[in-house]
Parts: structure tokens; C-alpha cells; sequence
């Protein structure tokens, strides 16, 4: 069987659901319907990595962007993304077609249009007044992940151009039905 040459990049939980921040997951295990049509559609699928797994493990609090625009964090996502990036310039070298990247909207590291955000997210935990004041702080603001802005970086050093695509999980359904209409214009 002939290969479809066609690649798309998704976020590490679009395939793994368990791998996000305990309780904010809106599915089980994957994201079905958007996996599926890429097969479907005769689309390879490579699954980046989890920086926030990677660095914090499944026991991890939700974190705002600010707290991982920090050097360790950049450079070990870089360092997670060399891998991809190098084989999306092999793919590409080879005649293989980079549909793009899907990343996950509301995500600090995996944002593609939209990120979580708070100057104040951080600090001692035990106070509760103030601790309701750092959670009431947190928002979704106009932006990328971490995670992507490495990535883009990482990429435009490597020549591999890639088009941006996401998943908007407080709108899920409606995204995705979204998201799917767009790609199909790349196929």
C-alpha cells in the first residue's frame, strides 16, 4: 500500500488524554474524532512530547505561562523539540507534505492563539483568601504556549515551515468540527 506521504504534529494530549493537569481533561483518552479523521484522511500523525509531564509529572498543579517563561523550561522544550523538528526535515527533504501542528488553546505551553495567564499565579498556598485572589487572577489571553514558541523558533532556525492549527477545549465539539474543515483544504 502506497504510503499518503501527508504528516500533521499534534499536542502530546490530543492522543493522551492522561497526560494533562488531573480534572481538565474534557475526554478519556483521546480525541477521537479528530484522530480518526486524520486517518481517515490518510494522515500521519506524530505526537510531540509533554513538557509539562516531562518536567512536573501527572501530580502537577495547574501553571499560568508566566510561570514557565523561564530559561530551564525554554531549553528543555528545545531540547524535547529537536527530535521533531529534525524529522519533520527529513519528512520534508523526502517529498513528504507537514499538513501542520495542532496545538491545544488555553494551554501555557500548547497555545496556538490563546494561553492561561496571571501576573500573581504562584506562591504560598496555605493563605486562602490569597489564594482565591491568585486563582480568581487566571484568564485566557490572545497568545502561544511556551512549548509552541520554542517550537516555531526551533523550526524557523531549521528552515521547516509549519502552519498552526488548534484545538479550543472550552469549545471542544465546535472546534474541532472547525479545525477539521480547515485542514481539509490542505488535503
Amino acid at each position: 500500500m502506497d504510503r499518503g506521504k501527508k504528516i500533521v504534529v499534534l499536542s502530546h494530549c490530543i492522543i493522551n488524554a492522561n497526560s494533562k493537569v488531573e480534572g481538565l481533561s474534557t475526554y478519556s483518552s483521546a480525541v477521537k474524532s479528530l484522530v480518526n479523521f486524520f486517518m481517515d484522511s490518510g494522515v500521519g500523525m506524530m505526537q510531540l512530547p509533554c513538557p509539562e509531564m516531562e518536567m512536573y509529572g501527572i501530580k502537577r498543579w495547574g501553571h499560568v505561562k508566566e510561570q514557565f517563561d523561564t530559561v530551564h523550561f525554554r531549553k528543555t522544550s528545545r531540547e524535547m523539540l529537536r527530535s521533531t523538528v529534525g524529522q519533520l526535515q527529513n519528512y520534508i527533504r523526502n517529498g513528504y507534505e507537514v499538513i501542520g501542528l495542532v496545538g491545544i488553546d488555553g494551554s501555557p505551553s500548547c497555545g496556538v492563539e490563546k494561553t492561561c495567564s496571571s501576573r500573581i499565579w504562584g506562591g504560598e498556598t496555605s493563605e486562602k483568601e490569597e489564594l482565591w485572589k491568585r486563582i480568581e487572577s487566571v484568564e485566557t489571553v490572545s497568545g502561544r504556549g511556551i512549548f509552541i514558541e520554542e517550537f516555531l523558533k526551533l523550526a524557523d532556525e531549521s528552515g521547516v515551515e509549519v502552519e498552526l492549527f488548534s484545538v479550543d477545549e472550552s469549545e471542544i465539539e465546535g472546534s474541532i468540527e472547525s479545525l477539521i474543515e480547515k485542514i481539509k483544504t490542505y488535503l
